[in-house]
This record gives structure tokens, sequence and C-alpha cells, in this order.
């Protein structure tokens, strides 16, 4: 398997360091509001490579922290007159219902930085005791141009860095991109106590302290959105390799492209947010995970409504190839199919190829059932790699009853309405064919028979 890496620039062979288990840690979000639709597009993704590894035969040791002490929470929280810790429960919630309802298996371990800050307190010192960081007017920062290798995950020089950055004139600090590890109490803020005083973590520090405790090192993916490899992802290598005098930190860097509404990325910060909780009112669970499956990882991918619209009829495709069949002829051979699919998985998760094979699969299966040959086995070779993407095959509901267990029900409205229309009771057989296009269900008649599909919500 080759999986693209971040710290190379290329697609390189990947084994976990034991040959066996995958310490996979991915960032977290920091809960101060609702999670989005670009929240979902990283988390499935990475729930994409995690089903993968495990399909292939490994075993993944998976951690996603919470950054759950920030200035955004507690403006936040002020704002609302609430404590930290409401605001962020309720988020924290929030993402949880979400993940569920995409099929995103859940980590080992959600460490969060609140609950991590005594280990937090040690890294630093230890970075301070080895020179590597030091305190200044309260706050501890870390030392950039100690660092030889700064920058070597963005493939940026330090000097490059301040040129093409705006960066805040900061008296304390001895180098410009020196980073915050320690950050002094401000009043009405949340705070611990520590050698440097009263304060709380910087960002970064946070995930050194908790994926070395979690999994120690080396891992063997860092994850995360490509707006993380700088600063965060740089700083975490500068601090980890320094606090712990060990290279790699991590062996592979993985990306995932970002989620753009129209021309900008879409973002809190932004305030061009789709959330979570209003696409999967419009969409089923299947449909986005398709949805966003279809770009490759490392690509962006522009959200609309036009885009899940075209996935949701593409889960309609592989509804009606799954259709229960009792035909006893030759079997279908699904095996070339299951060779593209996993050739395509093995370079660098080309889920677009992928899935291609799948449809072309669908599509087999569909000429099979009608030319009266056994489609069983590839129907379920077609359930179990779609799993691997994490797709479930369970259709919008109709009425509250679920399509797939509905089939029956539809197939027999269907046998009466052919055999009213034989009759040549036409009237009653469009009073069928109107009441279901009332839930959802569009009929199209052929030479073979009438086949239907749901439509799927506009």
């Amino acid at each position: 398997m080759k999986l693209y890496n971040t710290l190379t620039g290329q697609e390189d062979d990947f084994v976990p360091a034991d040959g066996k288990t995958v310490k996979m840690y991915v960032c977290g979000v920091t809960p101060y509001s609702s999670t989005h639709v670009g929240h979902a597009l990283s988390y499935v993704i990475f729930d994409m490579l995690r089903r993968y590894l495990e399909h292939i035969g490994y075993q993944v040791k998976h951690v996603q922290n919470f950054t759950d002490v920030d200035d955004k929470i507690i403006l936040r929280a002020q704002t609302e007159g609430i404590s930290e810790d409401t605001l962020v429960q309720r988020y924290i919630d929030d993402f949880f219902s979400t993940m569920d309802a995409l099929n995103i298996q859940r980590a080992d371990s959600y460490p969060r930085a609140t609950q991590e800050i005594p280990g937090i307190i040690e890294t630093i010192k230890g970075l301070v005791d080895k020179d590597y960081a030091y305190p200044a007017g309260g706050d501890v920062y870390f030392r950039v141009n100690k660092s030889a290798e700064y920058g070597k995950l963005s493939h940026r020089t330090l000097e490059g860095m301040i040129a093409g950055a705006r960066i805040q004139i900061d008296d304390d600090k001895e180098h410009p991109m020196d980073f915050t590890l320690w950050k002094g109490a401000k009043p009405g803020e949340p705070s611990w106590e520590s050698p440097w005083g009263p304060g709380r973590p910087g960002w970064h520090i946070e995930c050194t302290t908790m994926s070395l405790d979690q999994l120690g090192d080396p891992l063997d993916i860092h994850g995360g959105g490509q707006d993380l490899v700088f600063p965060h992802h740089e700083n975490e290598i500068a601090q980890s390799e320094a606090f712990t005098g060990r290279v790699p930190f991590a062996r592979f860097w993985v990306h995932n492209g970002l989620l753009n509404l129209g021309e900008d990325k879409m973002s809190k910060s932004l305030g061009n947010l789709v959330s979570a909780e209003e696409a999967l009112a419009r969409f089923s669970p299947d449909t986005l995970r398709l949805y966003f499956l279809s770009s490759h990882y490392r690509s962006p991918l522009n959200y609309s409504d036009e885009g899940a619209a075209a996935a949701e009829h593409g889960m309609e495709r592989f509804h009606h190839a799954l259709r229960p069949s009792d035909n006893t002829g030759e079997p279908l051979d699904a095996s070339p199919f299951d060779t593209r699919f996993h050739a395509a998985m093995d370079y660098d998760l080309n889920t677009p190829q992928a899935i291609a094979a799948l449809f072309d699969l669908a599509r087999d299966i569909n000429r099979s059932q009608e030319a009266g040959r056994d489609v069983n086995a590839a129907q379920n070779i077609l359930r179990s790699l779609g799993g691997v993407l994490g797709l479930t095959f369970q259709e919008r509901n109709v009425n509250g009853q679920d399509l797939l267990s509905a089939q029956p029900f539809i197939q027999l409205l269907l046998d009466t309405r052919t055999e009213l229309r034989k009759a040549k009771q036409f009237d009653l057989a469009d009073k069928i064919r109107d009441g279901l296009v009332g839930q959802g269900i569009v009929l199209e008649d052929t030479a073979q028979g009438t086949e239907w599909q749901h439509q799927p919500r506009s």
C-alpha cells in the first residue's frame, strides 16, 4: 500500500513500524460551535483510511483530541453567559451525534487538553530544561531557530516564513517565529498553576503531549486537514522531536483537502458554514459519504446541493443493484471488480477509482439480474467493499419505513399494477403509479418489466 506523505512529498510504501498495529493520531475539533460539513469531510476521510487499514489486516489504535481551552471558547462562553465547560460539552455532544449519524467509527481515545494539564506542563518543563524554550513575561515560547529542521514538513525556510507572514511584533520573543507553549493568565479566563505562573497551554503543545502519552513515538500516521500543515503540524514536529530527542515524531503525515463553498474554504472564521445537521436533514449519511469520497482525499471539494444530489442518485444505483434476487443461473464473477477496488485503494486511497469499480459492478449485477444469472455472491461483494468505505446501503425512510425493507411491498404493488394493465384497467394502474410517485418512487416501464427508483428530495 502506498500513501502520500506530506513530509517526503511523495507516495511512500506504508507499513506500520511494528508491522501489525497502526498508531494513528488525528487532530480533533475546537468545540465552540456546531459541527459543519467541513468537519464531516475530514473525519469521513480518516474513517475511510482506518477502515481500509483494518480491512487489509492491520490493527489500528486511533486517538483524536479535543482542544477544549481556546480563545474562541472563552469568548463564546462569555457572550452566552455560561461556563466554558458547559459550552464545550454541548458541542462535543453535537460532534459525537454527527459522527455517529455518518457511521464514523469512534476513536479509541478522545483526550482533552484540560484533562492533560500536568503532562503538558511536564513537556514544557522538559523543553525549557533543554534550552528549546524560554519563559518571558508570564508566557513560555519555543525557540524555532534552535530546531535545525524547522520547516521540513511545510518545505519552507524560516526566512520564507517571515517574508510570507503578517507577524505581530512581540518584544518578549527572541525570534518573530517563536511560538507560544504556555500563555500567561488573563482576568476572567481559565488558568492553571505552573512554574511560570498561572496560565493555560498553547494550541500546539497539547497535541504533542497527548499523542506521546497515548501512543508513544513514532506515530505511524498523524492526520488532519491541509490547513494544519503550517503552523500547527510544523510546530508539533519541532517541539516533539526536541522533547524526546528522537526522529521522526511521526512517520507519515496525511492531510485531506479542504471543503469549499464557492471560491472560499468553508470555515467558522469566514462564517460560510453549512452545518452537518442541515446536510443530514437533506441527504442520507451514505449519500454524504459517497459525495465526499467521490473526490480524491487530497483534492479540494466544492460543496453544493447539486453535487450531493448527484451522489444520492449514485446511491440509488447501488440500491437497485442490491434488490433481492432468486435467480439460479450462472453466477456473476465479481472478482475483477474486487481486484480493481483494491488496486485503487492501495495506491494512495484512490476512492474515485474504487467507487467507479463499484458502479461497474452494480451495472453488471443489474444486467445479470435481467439475464437470469445468480448475482447473490456478487451482491455480497458489493456490500462488503462498500462497507470498507463506510457505506451501509440503508436508504432514506419512506413514511418512516426503511426503504430496503419496503422493497417486497413495492414489488407487490408493481406486480399488481402489471396485472391491472394486462386487464386494461389503466385508471387503477395509474393510481398505483401516482401513489408511489407521491412517496418518491419513480417507475420506468421497460421491455424487461417495470423498474423503480427512489427519487431524492430536491
